[in-house]
């Protein structure tokens, strides 16, 4: 099949080995992938990772097991759990110590004509959502964990640091959920588009107080910006890995009383939800769709960064 490998160098394939499914998994014909943050840093050697990049996907189920699933349009949880551990019997496959991640750690990913995942991860699509709002369900699940973990209260102020991809996701799901979060970016052209949204957008790291900063700017050194922002006994929500380290003065979180949350994966359900009532539209961020093979092309133009979402089209 064709698809764009990793192997120390990212390269176009045409006869990279056809997918084999694990029991309880079915083949899926991917129909759009989209490219992320993650799957840069991936084809620039981040966690030593070898072989199909991509986690962000629509796609027919092609071959199965599962009549429920046979020719159906999904979507796909990315986290592929043991089934058999503490993490995974409470319902956190995600955290699973022995878990696959399409795209990411020991699982082939979307950039392909076919990717294989197990039957629980797939969820159907409504036929309400189009493939090019579909493909965005993997980022806006992640924006919307955030409501799984914390309560942010009507009245309290919301900085959402970066204006890329997932900063865009964040902010979105928050208005969707009736906040007004405000995103600060560099980059006039991308704060500008984002401002179209309706959302509220300056250039540069604002001054003042917030109660919840939330960092989606992959970048190490941009948690010191969060520190500066955040009011005492604030929140500050790290949404985004970075491939990179950087230096950190622990003593603010202490004198300040601030809660530091990791967020990563979440559940799809309220991501297809939101797309299929209308309530959040990504599409207007779409930059660019190619073929497959014009794999390395698309890549290039997804670390451009002046554009927000680069799409894959593998069929």
């Amino acid at each position: 099949m064709q698809a764009l490998a990793f192997d120390r160098r990212l390269e176009y394939r045409g006869d990279y080995a056809d997918v084999v499914p694990r029991a309880g998994e079915s083949i899926v014909r991917v129909s759009l992938a989209g490219i992320c943050g993650t799957d840069l840093e991936i084809s620039r050697g981040y966690m030593a990772f070898r072989g199909i990049p991509g986690h962000e996907f629509v796609g027919h189920v092609v071959e199965t097991s599962n009549p429920e699933l046979r020719g159906k349009r999904v979507v796909g949880e990315i986290n592929a759990g043991c089934g058999q551990c503490a993490a995974c019997l409470g319902g956190l496959a995600r955290h699973c110590p022995n878990r696959t991640v399409l795209g990411i750690l020991g699982r082939d990913g979307a950039f392909a004509e076919f990717l294989t995942l197990p039957d629980e991860n797939l969820l159907p699509v409504p036929d309400a959502i189009p493939d090019d709002a579909a493909v965005f369900t993997e980022p806006l699940a992640a924006a919307f964990e955030i409501f799984e973990q914390i309560h942010i209260g009507r009245n309290q102020s919301i900085l959402v640091l970066g204006d890329g991809r997932l900063g865009a996701m964040v902010a979105l799901a928050l208005r969707s959920q009736n906040y007004e979060p405000l995103i600060a970016g560099h980059h006039p052209e991308k704060v500008e588009r984002l401002s179209a949204f309706g959302l509220r957008t300056i250039v540069s790291v604002p001054d003042g107080k917030f109660e919840v900063v939330i960092d989606c700017t992959g970048r190490g050194e941009a948690f010191q910006s969060a520190l500066a922002t955040v009011a005492p006994r604030g929140t500050i929500i790290l949404k985004s890995t970075a491939a990179a380290g950087a230096e950190l003065n622990l003593a603010p979180l202490v004198i300040n009383e601030i809660t530091v949350l990791g967020s990563r994966c979440g559940r799809f359900a309220p991501a297809l939800e939101a797309l299929a009532a209308k309530r959040i539209d990504p599409r207007p961020l779409i930059d660019g769709t190619f073929p497959l093979n014009d794999g390395l092309e698309a890549i290039a133009a997804a670390a451009n960064r002046s554009n927000f979402k680069i799409l894959l089209k593998p069929a």
